[in-house]
């Protein structure tokens, strides 16, 4: 049985494509899973990712979402486990960063475990345990107006603490630049008081890789995927991993390409933008047509059929604010949320049904639906690269070119790089 050195649960498949190139781009074998996990997929890497869509879930279903991948991973006995969320902690009140982690600290006997969101690419930091994006506080960016998972503050102590009966403490930046042995005693004292889960604050790659160096034998992590690539080398140092190994190349897909776009976020809009007017069509959905009873798929699919071919073209549903606040308000944030990705998902069936063999998706919920309904359990994904979003085929007998995005990341003619790039281009 293969043991891998690292098993991973995101919290969405935009997150977890991340990670698991991530782990690609420093030279390490990883299986990337599209959960829930079907027919008991054997375990071949030197790490293994599955991907869920629990972040906006109920707590309850989010929880067995989380217990069922945590069972099938920890059947392979991985030296650590892994729980990747956003660089934002993006949850609501009452989750799901809390009772997913309660999940696996019960499923690993972990004493203790770190949450790490710092993201230093992105300038997403931490720091006397509160959320920065740049030099502004979470709660005062526009992340408290996110219509799924708006956070009005931004002391993450303050924000754990509601969501799990563990008590919640603090690691200090301060703690962090004494060193090693510093960290060990605070970490120590911690425990002695009872605290479980301690947030770490980190500004810096630097500050990873010491937060890496105490870590990187502990059963259970959690954060965000940027303080992974500091974990190799310490498993390489300890044999966990095959230093000949290396990861496969992803093939070059050729074919009619296509972009489905989700994400109501301003990067993405101006995306859409960006890529209609470099002359590619756009078609641009009102889910409240649908609400009325228009059958909004079925005219999607018949645009798209005569607009399959050499260029692409996109449909999407994202839109500006004010438009998602009226739809909300009608259907309520679960509904609303659920219309949108249920549309995209079946548009992607019918395109991919009609030859389209490229496939960009903006929006982390979004991606989770439209790879749900194609039936994609397995990607093969190529290296991550700064200011770049990684690029997959799926399996299967007839593989299928991804670009899976979180909406508001990326370049504006991202949706023409990437589409290129996915043909050899």
């Amino acid at each position: 049985m293969n043991r891998p050195a690292f098993a991973a649960i995101a919290d969405d498949l935009t997150g977890g494509v991340e990670l698991a190139s991530m782990l690609v781009a420093a030279g390490v074998r990883t299986q990337f899973l599209v959960g829930p996990v079907r027919n008991d997929p054997e375990v071949t890497g030197d790490a293994v990712v599955v991907a869920l869509k629990s972040r906006v879930a109920p707590r309850a279903e989010a929880q067995r979402m989380f217990r069922d991948a945590g069972r099938f991973l920890a059947a392979s006995q991985p030296r650590q486990m892994f729980f990747k969320y956003c660089g934002t902690f993006a949850s609501t009140p009452e989750g799901n960063i809390g009772p997913c982690a309660d999940v696996l600290m019960e499923l690993t006997s972990a004493r203790q475990t770190l949450f790490c969101p710092t993201f230093p690419e992105f300038d997403r930091t931490v720091y006397n345990g509160h959320s920065f994006g740049g030099v502004v506080l979470l709660s005062n960016s526009a992340k408290r107006h996110d219509p799924a998972t708006p956070m009005s503050e931004s002391n993450l102590v303050e924000v754990l603490r509601p969501q799990t009966g563990r008590k919640v403490g603090l690691l200090r930046w301060a703690t962090l630049q004494r060193g090693v042995g510093a960290c060990h005693a605070r970490l120590a004292e911690l425990a002695a008081a009872g605290v479980e889960y301690v947030i770490a604050d980190a500004l810096c790659e630097e500050d990873l890789a010491r937060i890496a160096e105490f870590s990187h034998d502990w059963p259970l992590l959690t954060g965000h995927s940027a303080m992974v690539p500091h974990y190799p080398p310490h498993w390489r140092a300890s044999k966990w991993i095959d230093e000949a190994a290396t990861p496969a190349p992803v093939p070059a897909i050729s074919g009619p390409g296509a972009v489905l776009a989700g994400s109501c976020s301003r990067r993405n809009l101006e995306q859409l933008d960006c890529f209609e007017q470099s002359g590619r069509p756009v078609l641009r959905i009102d889910l409240l047509d649908s609400v009325t009873g228009v059958d909004v798929v079925g005219q999607a699919l018949a645009w798209a059929e005569t607009r399959i071919g050499a260029v692409p073209f996109a449909i999407a549903t994202s839109a500006a604010p004010q438009a998602v606040a009226d739809l909300q308000a009608r259907l309520g944030r679960q509904e609303a949320s659920r219309l949108a990705d249920d549309t995209l998902a079946r548009i992607a069936s019918g395109i991919v049904a009609r030859g389209v063999r490229r496939l960009l998706v903006s929006g982390g919920e979004t991606s989770g639906a439209v790879i749900k309904a194609l039936k994609v359990g397995e990607i093969r994904l190529g290296p991550y690269e700064i200011g770049k979003i990684p690029l997959g085929v799926s399996d299967g007998p007839t593989p299928l070119a991804l670009c899976l995005k979180s909406g508001a990341l990326g370049s504006d003619d991202i949706f023409i790089e990437h589409l290129e790039a996915m043909a050899g281009h």
